[in-house]
């Protein structure tokens, strides 16, 4: 009984390896079958364009004013703050140059928010005439900073020839964010009258303004002075080394015109700590 159960079990065996080897031949076709295929992109069609149709053109604004305009730029000043803030910024727009004299209200309402986005428009609009309003704003001490500085920046875009008696007060206001921004600003207007408005500011008691008051200077002259320690500074050690600028404009503010000249992409300030 042993044996003939031995006997059936090597013949099960013998039967097992013989259908594995009969199996081989076919996998090998199949292997060589897949190593025959290749990809390949069918043709693309892309899907139909939609006709176009032009948009219809813009309505221009009015020459002149009449009364109705008139009165529906005046209504639009409370919408400068609210839901539909950018479409009265958007209106203002349209309506360009003659919007100013109502913006101009609009920078004196109740509300930053009417305020603030009257400064904006004004910038889009990019009339000079608005520029007196705006250096009122900058220069009113009891102003929000954000305001105020956001106004001597367009307005120094809009004309920097403009800013010159603003920046000289604002590099003396109390509030340093003021001091800073109009320090800053005077690198945008190429005239040697604002040199030694930076000058005095290199003294400010604040590091950071007295920084930037140095950078402006270097910006417009390319005149570093000589290496200090700016980071750790004093305002007495800053008082001793404005001395240097002072010199250095003495020499040189008679070879100057009326304009400074626009210089060339500034490289590496070696002074800048």
């Amino acid at each position: 009984m042993t044996q003939r159960i031995t006997v059936r079990s090597q013949a099960l065996s013998w039967m097992i390896v013989a259908f594995l080897l009969a199996g081989i031949p076919v996998w090998a076709e199949q292997g060589r079958d897949s190593s025959d295929k290749h990809l390949a992109q069918l043709p693309y069609e892309p899907p139909p364009q939609p006709e176009y149709t032009p948009g219809e053109e813009a309505t221009p604004a009015p020459e002149i004013l009449t009364p109705q305009d008139q009165d529906r730029l005046e209504s639009l000043i409370p919408l400068l703050a609210g839901r539909q803030e950018l479409w009265a910024i958007g209106e203002f727009v349209h309506y360009g140059k003659h919007s100013v004299p109502f913006l101009v209200k609009a920078l004196k309402m109740p509300g930053s928010r009417v305020r603030f986005n009257a400064v904006e428009t004004l910038s889009m609009i990019k009339d000079p005439s608005g520029i007196p309003g705006l250096l009122e704003v900058a220069m009113n001490a009891d102003e929000e900073s954000r305001i105020r500085s956001h106004a001597l920046r367009v307005a120094t875009r809009l004309d920097p020839n403009q800013v010159i008696p603003a920046l000289e007060v604002m590099v003396k206001d109390p509030n340093s964010t003021i001091r800073n921004t109009a320090v800053f600003e005077t690198r945008n207007v190429h005239r040697k009258e604002v040199l030694p408005i930076i000058i005095s500011a290199i003294t400010d008691p604040e590091q950071y303004v007295s920084i930037t008051a140095r950078d402006s200077f270097w910006l417009l002259t390319r005149f570093s002075g000589s290496i200090h320690d700016w980071e750790v500074s004093t305002p007495e050690d800053r008082k001793e080394w404005v001395k240097e600028w002072w010199t250095w404009w003495e020499e040189h503010k008679e070879q100057f015109g009326d304009r400074l000249p626009s210089p060339e992409p500034p490289p590496e300030n070696p002074n800048v700590s």
